[in-house]
């Protein structure tokens, strides 16, 4: 029996089994319809007494679609395209995490310029998907609820629609290009980027306003430090948990350096409860992070071309290299193996969803099942992201 399918409204269903199970049927777990999860099918199976889940297990692989296999098929200037569609809420930084990998192993500096505006880009998209999970949290209230749900999806589609004035894509925005990019930005977007952060920083305080005002998410649905770092957490479903834990200040690429120095408008907040309401939180107080960012690179972006000339035809040399980046669901890991051929020999991905799917059964092992959606909720994940 398929323990999760979707329907057009949005459901999710869970199957429960095992002995002692009160749960012979599929539960319908209601999500909003245009949460990340209900974009693909993630199966988990649950064992429940008495109402409460006494255990999880993840079962994941149902939108496989042997992406890394289809890079080996693929000359490196096709990867990019492949590379943004696995966490279709991040697609910058997917992109990103593979160039940045090619990039070394080519020992290739791209301009300053391309520097600053990527990770402008980067920045933008990570306050973009932390809206999206927000606008489509299953708040238990109405009133603020409601007025912090619009207001988050209307700041997300101002600032997809400034992705798209830039790149062409809303989503899929494919304009890094291995030395550069492949657009510079348009005349006056700066400044409307500008306003659009007002509007997100605004989104952002009526959320947390909502979520201020709803009961039960304290002590919900908690992920202890020990489960967290040996399940591989990272991004939010770490930090909430106290691990301190941050690729763009630990390991900077790009001008996350700059940023992340004393002084710079980078910084890494943390929270101790693991619960519910510590990981919302955060994608709050990160989304915010994110939008000082974005100003502080468009203020400091200089002058300069955004492309280096390579050959037609491209050639990476032979050997391999590890490339860690921070999306905004986690640390994402790139393993690329090259034999000096114009595609990868070997192109791996280290995906945070994959480890946040698994560390699903410490997550909501103890809820309470008329909490599963907004415990399964507080989890930022990706399907695709998961399966790749």
């Amino acid at each position: 029996m398929p323990a999760q399918s979707t329907s057009p409204a949005g459901e999710m269903l869970l199957a429960g089994v095992g002995p002692g199970s009160r749960l012979d049927c599929d539960l319908p777990l209601d999500l909003p319809p245009d949460h990340p999860l209900s974009h693909g099918v993630l199966r988990l199976r649950l064992r429940v007494v008495e109402g409460v889940v006494t255990g999880v297990d993840p079962d994941v692989g149902w939108v496989h679609r042997s992406a890394e296999k289809l890079f080996e098929a693929r000359d490196y200037r096709q990867l990019i395209m492949l590379a943004d569609r696995h966490d279709w809420l991040g697609a910058m930084s997917g992109e990103l995490s593979v160039v940045l990998a090619v990039e070394e192993m080519l020992r290739l500096e791209p301009p300053a310029r391309v520097v600053w505006l990527r990770t402008a880009l980067a920045e933008l998209t990570r306050v973009a998907s932390h809206l999206a999970f927000l606008a489509a949290y299953p708040y238990a209230a109405a009133g603020p609820a409601d007025e912090a749900r619009e207001g988050a999806r209307g700041a997300r589609e101002e600032l997809l629609t400034l992705l798209e004035d830039y790149t062409g894509g809303r989503m899929h925005v494919m304009v890094t290009r291995v030395g550069g990019l492949h657009l510079d930005m348009p005349a006056g977007w700066p400044a409307r980027v500008g306003a659009g952060l007002v509007r997100a920083r605004a989104a952002l305080d009526l959320v947390a306003a909502a979520l201020a005002a709803q009961e039960g998410l304290r002590g919900l649905a908690v992920l202890s430090p020990a489960d967290a770092a040996a399940h591989g957490a990272s991004g939010v479903v770490a930090r909430a948990s106290g691990l301190d834990l941050d690729v763009r200040r630990d390991e900077p690429y790009g001008c996350y350096g700059e940023l992340f120095a004393p002084g710079g408008p980078g910084r890494v907040p943390l929270r101790a409860e693991g619960d519910a309401l510590a990981r919302l939180d955060l994608i709050v107080e990160q989304a915010r992070v994110a939008t000082d960012l974005v100003e502080e690179c468009l203020a400091r972006v200089p002058g300069g071309p955004v492309s280096i000339r390579l050959p037609k035809v491209l050639r990476v040399p032979e050997g391999e290299t590890y490339r860690a980046s921070e999306t905004p669901l986690g640390r994402a890991g790139v393993w690329l193996v090259s034999t000096g051929d114009r595609a990868p020999w070997r192109l791996k991905l280290r995906t945070p969803s994959f480890a946040h799917a698994s560390a699903l059964g410490a997550v909501l092992t103890g809820s309470p099942v008329d909490d599963l959606g907004r415990a399964l909720a507080s989890v930022p994940l990706v399907s695709g992201d998961v399966d790749r």
